[in-house]
């Protein structure tokens, strides 16, 4: 279900599709590291989670101020977007911060009732649906 986000004048996106992505970048990240490490040595190493992680993290930060958002959110139809309305991507520093609070569980799950968790108030950001050109607000 699509919150509405009476405060922000928008909705936010449905948290099964914020899960979603998070699978798909989860995914993303993991096949990445076994590219590099090879599928023996990242069944084999006990730090092939910890470079997902840092994997997941160089991605999401960079995917977020680049193109609006993880690999994972733009494949479900997600992006970040600042609430200032001001249009403009977030910047590097605060897309980081944003992902390593999300790596840390707890401020994702305390949010708002306009479905913001803790890191996106932290950096002044809500998920919300792609707008689809001639068809409104994905859902």
């Amino acid at each position: 279900m699509t919150q509405q986000a009476t405060d922000l004048g928008f909705r936010t996106a449905s948290w099964p599709r914020r899960i979603l992505a998070l699978f798909v970048d989860w995914a993303a990240s993991t096949l990445v590291v076994v590219a590099v490490m090879g599928l023996e040595g990242w069944s084999e190493s006990r730090a092939s989670s910890w470079w997902t992680l840092l994997v997941f993290v160089v991605e999401s930060a960079l995917f977020t101020a680049l193109v609006g958002g993880s690999f994972g959110k733009l494949v479900t139809g997600l992006r970040v977007a600042r609430v200032d309305g001001s249009g403009r991507p977030l910047d590097l520093l605060r897309s980081l911060l944003r992902a390593v609070l999300v790596c840390l569980v707890v401020p994702p799950v305390i949010y708002r009732p306009d479905g913001r968790g803790l890191h996106d108030l932290a950096v002044g950001t809500a998920t919300v649906p792609v707008r689809r050109s001639g068809s409104g607000a994905a859902g």
